[in-house]
Protein backbone atom coordinates (compact mmCIF):
# COMPACT_ATOMS: atom_id res chain seq x y z
CA UNK A 1 0.00 0.00 0.00
CA UNK A 2 1.12 3.80 -0.59
CA UNK A 3 1.95 5.96 2.79
CA UNK A 4 -1.78 7.95 1.84
CA UNK A 5 -3.93 4.37 1.26
CA UNK A 6 -2.73 3.29 4.65
CA UNK A 7 -3.16 6.33 6.40
CA UNK A 8 -6.46 6.17 5.42
CA UNK A 9 -7.42 2.87 5.73
CA UNK A 10 -6.03 3.36 9.21
CA UNK A 11 -8.55 6.42 9.60
CA UNK A 12 -11.48 4.49 8.02
CA UNK A 13 -10.51 1.50 10.55
CA UNK A 14 -10.93 3.61 13.37
CA UNK A 15 -14.09 5.26 12.36
CA UNK A 16 -15.62 1.85 11.60
CA UNK A 17 -14.58 0.50 15.23
CA UNK A 18 -15.92 3.87 17.01
CA UNK A 19 -19.45 3.28 15.41
CA UNK A 20 -19.25 -0.07 16.44
CA UNK A 21 -18.76 0.79 19.78
CA UNK A 22 -20.77 3.61 20.61
CA UNK A 23 -23.75 1.06 19.58
CA UNK A 24 -22.46 -1.79 21.32
CA UNK A 25 -25.02 -1.72 24.19
CA UNK A 26 -28.42 -1.59 21.89
CA UNK A 27 -26.59 -4.15 19.82
CA UNK A 28 -26.85 -6.50 22.48
CA UNK A 29 -30.45 -5.85 23.52
CA UNK A 30 -31.71 -5.81 19.80
CA UNK A 31 -29.76 -9.13 19.27
CA UNK A 32 -31.57 -10.69 22.32
CA UNK A 33 -35.28 -10.40 20.91
CA UNK A 34 -33.81 -11.31 17.30
CA UNK A 35 -32.06 -14.47 19.04
CA UNK A 36 -35.99 -15.16 20.10
CA UNK A 37 -37.52 -14.29 16.95
CA UNK A 38 -35.55 -16.76 15.04
CA UNK A 39 -36.58 -19.17 17.17
CA UNK A 40 -40.10 -18.72 17.01
CA UNK A 41 -40.67 -20.82 13.65
CA UNK A 42 -41.85 -24.18 13.56
CA UNK A 43 -39.83 -26.71 12.79
CA UNK A 44 -40.59 -27.68 8.76
CA UNK A 45 -42.55 -30.97 8.72
CA UNK A 46 -40.98 -33.60 5.85
CA UNK A 47 -42.44 -36.74 4.96
CA UNK A 48 -41.32 -40.02 5.91
CA UNK A 49 -38.46 -40.48 3.05
CA UNK A 50 -36.45 -37.29 3.91
CA UNK A 51 -32.93 -37.63 2.95
CA UNK A 52 -30.35 -37.75 5.84
CA UNK A 53 -26.90 -37.43 4.22
CA UNK A 54 -23.78 -38.98 5.36
CA UNK A 55 -20.18 -37.73 5.58
CA UNK A 56 -17.67 -39.07 3.20
CA UNK A 57 -14.05 -37.53 2.54
CA UNK A 58 -14.77 -34.65 0.63
CA UNK A 59 -17.97 -34.08 2.42
CA UNK A 60 -21.50 -35.28 2.49
CA UNK A 61 -23.33 -38.03 0.51
CA UNK A 62 -27.01 -38.59 0.00
CA UNK A 63 -27.89 -41.92 -0.93
CA UNK A 64 -31.06 -42.07 -2.81
CA UNK A 65 -32.65 -42.80 -6.44
CA UNK A 66 -35.27 -40.39 -6.62
CA UNK A 67 -34.23 -36.86 -7.55
CA UNK A 68 -32.82 -34.56 -4.60
CA UNK A 69 -34.54 -30.70 -4.30
CA UNK A 70 -32.58 -27.78 -3.24
CA UNK A 71 -33.30 -24.30 -2.48
CA UNK A 72 -30.63 -21.72 -3.02
CA UNK A 73 -31.04 -18.58 -0.73
CA UNK A 74 -28.30 -15.39 -1.25
CA UNK A 75 -27.29 -12.14 -0.21
CA UNK A 76 -29.12 -12.99 2.95
CA UNK A 77 -27.26 -10.20 4.65
CA UNK A 78 -28.22 -10.66 8.28
CA UNK A 79 -26.38 -7.53 10.35
CA UNK A 80 -26.48 -8.27 13.30
CA UNK A 81 -26.60 -4.70 14.84
CA UNK A 82 -28.49 -1.55 15.94
CA UNK A 83 -29.44 -0.15 13.57
CA UNK A 84 -30.40 -3.55 11.98
CA UNK A 85 -33.17 -5.12 13.69
CA UNK A 86 -35.95 -4.31 11.17
CA UNK A 87 -33.78 -5.43 8.62
CA UNK A 88 -32.82 -8.40 10.23
CA UNK A 89 -36.08 -9.63 11.10
CA UNK A 90 -37.68 -8.93 7.89
CA UNK A 91 -34.85 -11.47 6.03
CA UNK A 92 -35.20 -13.92 9.05
CA UNK A 93 -39.29 -13.62 8.13
CA UNK A 94 -38.58 -13.98 4.70
CA UNK A 95 -35.82 -17.05 4.67
CA UNK A 96 -38.39 -19.01 7.32
CA UNK A 97 -41.38 -18.94 5.12
CA UNK A 98 -40.12 -19.72 1.91
CA UNK A 99 -37.71 -22.92 3.17
CA UNK A 100 -41.24 -23.83 5.15
CA UNK A 101 -43.28 -23.61 1.60
CA UNK A 102 -40.14 -25.29 -0.24
CA UNK A 103 -39.21 -28.44 2.12
CA UNK A 104 -35.98 -28.34 0.43
CA UNK A 105 -33.63 -31.70 1.19
CA UNK A 106 -30.76 -28.92 1.15
CA UNK A 107 -30.42 -25.33 0.98
CA UNK A 108 -27.32 -23.60 -0.37
CA UNK A 109 -26.33 -20.45 0.99
CA UNK A 110 -23.99 -18.66 -1.84
CA UNK A 111 -22.57 -16.05 0.00
CA UNK A 112 -23.30 -13.12 2.16
CA UNK A 113 -24.93 -14.53 4.47
CA UNK A 114 -24.19 -11.57 7.15
CA UNK A 115 -23.29 -8.34 6.69
CA UNK A 116 -20.90 -6.87 9.30
CA UNK A 117 -20.76 -3.14 8.01
CA UNK A 118 -21.42 -1.04 10.61
CA UNK A 119 -22.28 2.41 9.10
CA UNK A 120 -25.44 0.42 7.97
CA UNK A 121 -25.73 -2.22 10.71
CA UNK A 122 -24.41 -0.79 13.71
CA UNK A 123 -21.79 -3.50 14.70
CA UNK A 124 -18.58 -5.30 13.23
CA UNK A 125 -19.50 -8.65 15.37
CA UNK A 126 -19.84 -11.26 11.95
CA UNK A 127 -19.98 -13.83 14.68
CA UNK A 128 -23.09 -12.90 16.03
CA UNK A 129 -25.12 -12.47 13.28
CA UNK A 130 -23.37 -16.10 11.73
CA UNK A 131 -25.18 -17.32 14.76
CA UNK A 132 -28.37 -15.54 14.34
CA UNK A 133 -29.21 -17.08 11.50
CA UNK A 134 -27.79 -20.69 12.29
CA UNK A 135 -30.28 -20.46 14.75
CA UNK A 136 -32.70 -19.90 12.52
CA UNK A 137 -31.66 -22.87 10.02
CA UNK A 138 -31.36 -25.36 12.88
CA UNK A 139 -34.56 -24.40 14.49
CA UNK A 140 -36.18 -24.78 10.78
CA UNK A 141 -34.51 -28.45 11.07
CA UNK A 142 -33.25 -28.17 7.37
CA UNK A 143 -29.85 -29.59 6.18
CA UNK A 144 -27.82 -26.31 5.11
CA UNK A 145 -24.80 -26.04 3.00
CA UNK A 146 -23.15 -22.28 3.48
CA UNK A 147 -20.07 -21.01 1.16
CA UNK A 148 -18.95 -17.32 1.86
CA UNK A 149 -19.29 -14.03 0.77
CA UNK A 150 -16.52 -10.80 0.48
CA UNK A 151 -19.43 -9.41 3.30
CA UNK A 152 -19.45 -12.39 5.90
CA UNK A 153 -15.53 -11.67 6.94
CA UNK A 154 -15.15 -8.54 6.23
CA UNK A 155 -11.10 -7.04 6.95
CA UNK A 156 -12.82 -5.25 9.78
CA UNK A 157 -15.32 -7.70 11.17
CA UNK A 158 -14.51 -8.78 14.91
CA UNK A 159 -13.77 -12.56 13.62
CA UNK A 160 -11.47 -14.18 10.49
CA UNK A 161 -12.68 -16.44 7.77
CA UNK A 162 -11.24 -19.21 9.44
CA UNK A 163 -13.38 -18.92 12.82
CA UNK A 164 -16.29 -17.74 11.02
CA UNK A 165 -15.98 -21.56 9.86
CA UNK A 166 -15.39 -22.87 12.82
CA UNK A 167 -18.46 -21.50 13.70
CA UNK A 168 -20.58 -23.01 10.74
CA UNK A 169 -18.89 -26.42 11.02
CA UNK A 170 -19.09 -26.85 14.89
CA UNK A 171 -20.14 -30.74 15.92
CA UNK A 172 -22.62 -29.16 17.85
CA UNK A 173 -25.15 -28.14 15.04
CA UNK A 174 -27.14 -30.75 13.88
CA UNK A 175 -27.80 -29.94 10.16
CA UNK A 176 -25.00 -27.92 9.12
CA UNK A 177 -22.85 -29.39 6.26
CA UNK A 178 -20.21 -26.77 6.28
CA UNK A 179 -16.58 -28.08 5.48
CA UNK A 180 -13.47 -26.18 5.59
CA UNK A 181 -12.05 -27.83 2.99
CA UNK A 182 -8.56 -29.05 2.09
CA UNK A 183 -5.97 -27.23 4.10
CA UNK A 184 -3.25 -26.99 0.81
CA UNK A 185 -6.35 -25.29 -1.63
CA UNK A 186 -7.12 -21.65 -1.16
CA UNK A 187 -10.47 -20.51 0.45
CA UNK A 188 -12.55 -21.94 3.58
CA UNK A 189 -15.12 -23.66 2.31
CA UNK A 190 -14.21 -25.60 -0.13
CA UNK A 191 -16.19 -29.39 -0.30
CA UNK A 192 -18.41 -31.22 -2.38
CA UNK A 193 -22.25 -32.92 -1.56
CA UNK A 194 -22.58 -35.96 -3.55
CA UNK A 195 -25.98 -37.67 -4.50
CA UNK A 196 -25.45 -41.84 -4.81
CA UNK A 197 -27.55 -43.65 -6.45
CA UNK A 198 -28.22 -47.30 -4.96
CA UNK A 199 -26.18 -48.88 -7.18
CA UNK A 200 -23.21 -47.20 -5.59
CA UNK A 201 -22.92 -44.81 -8.71
CA UNK A 202 -22.63 -40.98 -7.88
CA UNK A 203 -25.03 -39.00 -10.37
CA UNK A 204 -24.51 -35.24 -8.99
CA UNK A 205 -21.75 -33.87 -7.33
CA UNK A 206 -22.73 -30.34 -6.21
CA UNK A 207 -19.28 -28.37 -5.80
CA UNK A 208 -19.47 -25.68 -2.81
CA UNK A 209 -16.70 -23.35 -3.63
CA UNK A 210 -15.25 -20.04 -1.88
CA UNK A 211 -15.06 -17.12 -4.62
CA UNK A 212 -12.87 -15.27 -1.73
CA UNK A 213 -13.42 -12.01 -1.17
CA UNK A 214 -11.10 -8.89 -2.18
CA UNK A 215 -7.37 -8.21 -3.88
CA UNK A 216 -4.81 -7.56 -1.51
CA UNK A 217 -4.94 -3.38 -2.92
CA UNK A 218 -8.66 -3.03 -1.97
CA UNK A 219 -8.67 -4.45 1.92
CA UNK A 220 -11.94 -3.10 3.07
CA UNK A 221 -13.29 -3.72 -0.24
CA UNK A 222 -14.11 0.16 -1.22
CA UNK A 223 -13.31 -0.22 -4.83
CA UNK A 224 -14.81 -3.03 -5.94
CA UNK A 225 -11.71 -4.87 -6.16
CA UNK A 226 -13.04 -8.25 -6.20
CA UNK A 227 -10.87 -11.43 -6.11
CA UNK A 228 -12.08 -14.97 -8.19
CA UNK A 229 -11.45 -18.69 -8.20
CA UNK A 230 -7.86 -19.35 -7.67
CA UNK A 231 -5.90 -21.90 -9.74
CA UNK A 232 -5.01 -24.11 -7.06
CA UNK A 233 -9.42 -24.07 -6.70
CA UNK A 234 -9.63 -24.75 -10.30
CA UNK A 235 -7.27 -27.66 -9.75
CA UNK A 236 -8.82 -28.99 -6.85
CA UNK A 237 -12.63 -29.34 -8.78
CA UNK A 238 -10.59 -30.66 -11.97
CA UNK A 239 -8.91 -33.20 -9.65
CA UNK A 240 -12.60 -34.21 -8.00
CA UNK A 241 -14.03 -34.24 -11.16
CA UNK A 242 -12.34 -36.95 -12.58
CA UNK A 243 -12.06 -38.99 -9.35
CA UNK A 244 -15.68 -38.84 -8.92
CA UNK A 245 -16.24 -40.25 -12.65
CA UNK A 246 -12.99 -43.25 -12.61
CA UNK A 247 -15.17 -44.16 -9.21
CA UNK A 248 -18.04 -44.14 -11.50
CA UNK A 249 -16.79 -46.33 -14.36
CA UNK A 250 -14.89 -49.08 -12.00
CA UNK A 251 -18.62 -49.78 -10.98
CA UNK A 252 -19.68 -49.15 -14.66
CA UNK A 253 -17.52 -48.95 -17.61
CA UNK A 254 -19.94 -47.42 -19.46
CA UNK A 255 -21.06 -44.84 -17.00
CA UNK A 256 -21.17 -41.17 -19.04
CA UNK A 257 -19.85 -38.51 -17.20
CA UNK A 258 -22.27 -37.87 -14.44
CA UNK A 259 -23.80 -33.79 -13.47
CA UNK A 260 -22.57 -31.91 -10.93
CA UNK A 261 -23.33 -27.94 -9.81
CA UNK A 262 -20.96 -25.35 -8.99
CA UNK A 263 -22.03 -23.14 -6.15
CA UNK A 264 -20.09 -19.95 -5.10
CA UNK A 265 -21.16 -16.18 -4.75
CA UNK A 266 -18.67 -14.15 -6.96
CA UNK A 267 -19.96 -14.20 -10.11
CA UNK A 268 -17.70 -15.62 -13.41
CA UNK A 269 -16.88 -12.84 -15.81
CA UNK A 270 -18.95 -15.08 -17.94
CA UNK A 271 -22.03 -14.08 -16.58
CA UNK A 272 -21.92 -10.57 -17.78
CA UNK A 273 -20.18 -11.50 -21.31
CA UNK A 274 -23.70 -13.99 -21.76
CA UNK A 275 -26.07 -11.25 -20.59
CA UNK A 276 -24.21 -8.41 -22.88
CA UNK A 277 -24.14 -10.79 -25.82
CA UNK A 278 -27.91 -11.08 -25.53
CA UNK A 279 -28.61 -7.72 -24.77
CA UNK A 280 -26.67 -6.50 -28.09
CA UNK A 281 -28.67 -8.81 -30.14
CA UNK A 282 -31.93 -8.73 -28.41
CA UNK A 283 -32.39 -12.34 -29.12
CA UNK A 284 -30.78 -15.69 -28.54
CA UNK A 285 -27.88 -16.35 -30.67
CA UNK A 286 -25.66 -19.11 -30.93
CA UNK A 287 -23.65 -19.33 -27.62
CA UNK A 288 -26.51 -17.84 -26.07
CA UNK A 289 -29.90 -18.44 -24.52
CA UNK A 290 -32.16 -16.73 -22.49
CA UNK A 291 -33.92 -18.33 -20.03
CA UNK A 292 -35.77 -16.08 -17.83
CA UNK A 293 -35.49 -13.29 -15.30
CA UNK A 294 -33.31 -10.10 -15.45
CA UNK A 295 -29.97 -8.57 -15.60
CA UNK A 296 -30.26 -4.98 -14.24
CA UNK A 297 -27.14 -4.05 -13.09
CA UNK A 298 -23.34 -4.26 -13.96
CA UNK A 299 -21.66 -8.01 -13.35
CA UNK A 300 -19.69 -6.99 -10.57
CA UNK A 301 -17.26 -9.50 -11.33
CA UNK A 302 -13.32 -9.72 -10.84
CA UNK A 303 -11.34 -7.74 -12.94
CA UNK A 304 -8.67 -10.73 -13.15
CA UNK A 305 -9.85 -13.42 -14.82
CA UNK A 306 -9.65 -17.20 -14.38
CA UNK A 307 -9.71 -20.26 -16.35
CA UNK A 308 -12.63 -21.73 -14.53
CA UNK A 309 -15.19 -21.80 -16.96
CA UNK A 310 -12.83 -23.20 -19.79
CA UNK A 311 -12.57 -25.83 -17.27
CA UNK A 312 -15.72 -26.48 -16.98
CA UNK A 313 -16.35 -26.60 -20.75
CA UNK A 314 -13.28 -29.06 -21.04
CA UNK A 315 -14.36 -31.42 -18.03
CA UNK A 316 -18.19 -31.40 -19.36
CA UNK A 317 -19.74 -32.32 -16.12
CA UNK A 318 -21.12 -29.05 -15.13
CA UNK A 319 -24.55 -28.23 -16.56
CA UNK A 320 -25.45 -25.19 -14.09
CA UNK A 321 -22.82 -22.28 -11.73
CA UNK A 322 -25.27 -20.67 -9.01
CA UNK A 323 -23.72 -17.20 -8.06
CA UNK A 324 -25.29 -14.17 -5.48
CA UNK A 325 -23.11 -10.93 -5.32
CA UNK A 326 -24.91 -8.61 -7.53
CA UNK A 327 -28.61 -8.16 -5.78
CA UNK A 328 -31.08 -6.78 -8.77
CA UNK A 329 -29.33 -9.43 -11.28
CA UNK A 330 -31.59 -12.88 -11.01
CA UNK A 331 -31.59 -14.27 -14.09
CA UNK A 332 -30.44 -17.89 -16.03
CA UNK A 333 -29.09 -17.88 -19.23
CA UNK A 334 -26.94 -20.29 -20.78
CA UNK A 335 -23.78 -19.63 -22.12
CA UNK A 336 -21.67 -22.35 -24.46
CA UNK A 337 -24.25 -24.96 -22.82
CA UNK A 338 -23.67 -23.66 -19.22
CA UNK A 339 -26.41 -22.27 -17.39
CA UNK A 340 -25.06 -19.41 -15.47
CA UNK A 341 -27.84 -18.62 -12.72
CA UNK A 342 -27.94 -15.43 -10.34
CA UNK A 343 -29.91 -16.49 -7.57
CA UNK A 344 -32.67 -14.41 -6.34
CA UNK A 345 -31.47 -12.27 -3.41
CA UNK A 346 -32.80 -11.53 0.25
CA UNK A 347 -30.97 -8.44 0.80
CA UNK A 348 -33.32 -5.83 3.01
CA UNK A 349 -29.98 -3.60 3.70
CA UNK A 350 -26.84 -3.33 1.62
CA UNK A 351 -28.61 -1.48 -1.36
CA UNK A 352 -31.04 1.51 -0.38
CA UNK A 353 -33.78 1.06 -1.93
CA UNK A 354 -34.46 -2.82 -1.93
CA UNK A 355 -35.96 -2.92 2.00
CA UNK A 356 -38.72 -1.30 -0.44
CA UNK A 357 -38.91 -3.48 -3.71
CA UNK A 358 -39.47 -7.34 -3.88
CA UNK A 359 -38.87 -7.99 -7.52
CA UNK A 360 -35.64 -9.40 -6.65
CA UNK A 361 -36.62 -10.70 -3.54
CA UNK A 362 -36.94 -14.87 -3.34
CA UNK A 363 -34.77 -17.94 -3.63
CA UNK A 364 -34.22 -20.46 -6.57
CA UNK A 365 -35.36 -23.73 -6.47
CA UNK A 366 -33.22 -26.29 -8.22
CA UNK A 367 -34.13 -30.42 -8.81
CA UNK A 368 -31.28 -32.80 -9.98
CA UNK A 369 -31.79 -36.18 -10.74
CA UNK A 370 -28.60 -37.42 -12.55
CA UNK A 371 -28.47 -36.04 -16.68
CA UNK A 372 -32.14 -34.34 -15.43
CA UNK A 373 -31.94 -30.57 -14.18
CA UNK A 374 -34.93 -28.56 -13.35
CA UNK A 375 -33.92 -24.63 -12.12
CA UNK A 376 -36.77 -22.26 -11.15
CA UNK A 377 -36.74 -18.07 -9.85
CA UNK A 378 -39.29 -18.21 -7.24
CA UNK A 379 -40.39 -14.48 -6.26
CA UNK A 380 -40.48 -14.10 -2.38
CA UNK A 381 -44.07 -12.28 -2.68
CA UNK A 382 -46.36 -14.94 -4.38
CA UNK A 383 -49.17 -16.65 -2.39
CA UNK A 384 -47.21 -20.01 -1.51
CA UNK A 385 -45.05 -18.53 0.64
CA UNK A 386 -47.11 -17.61 4.08
CA UNK A 387 -44.76 -15.54 6.01
CA UNK A 388 -45.09 -15.37 9.88
CA UNK A 389 -46.02 -11.89 9.54
CA UNK A 390 -46.77 -9.59 6.94
CA UNK A 391 -44.27 -9.21 3.79
CA UNK A 392 -43.92 -5.58 3.69
CA UNK A 393 -41.40 -4.01 4.96
CA UNK A 394 -42.85 -1.20 6.85
CA UNK A 395 -44.74 -3.95 8.84
CA UNK A 396 -41.66 -5.77 10.56
CA UNK A 397 -41.01 -2.40 12.33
Amino acid sequence: MTGFLTQFVSFALSIITSVAMLFAPVTEAMNLTNYMFAESFEQIEYDEDRLVPTEDADGWVFNTDRPLKIVQLTDIHIAGGALSKGFDRAAINAAAAMLTAEKPDLVILTGDMVYPVPLQGGTLNNEVSTKLLIRLLETLGVYYAPLFGNHDTEAYSTHTRDQIGDVWGSDELEYSLFKKGPEDVDGVGNYIIKVKNSQGIIKNALFCIDSNDYRKDDLLGITGNYDNLHDNQIEWYRTKVNEIHAANTAINPAEPMFTSLAFFHIPLEEFGIAWEEYKANGADTEDVKYIEGEHRETTCSSPFADNFFETVLELGSTKAIFCGHDHINNGIIEYKGVKLVYGMSIDYIAYVTTAFIGYQRGCTVITVDGQELEVSLENYYQDKYESKYLKEFLAMN
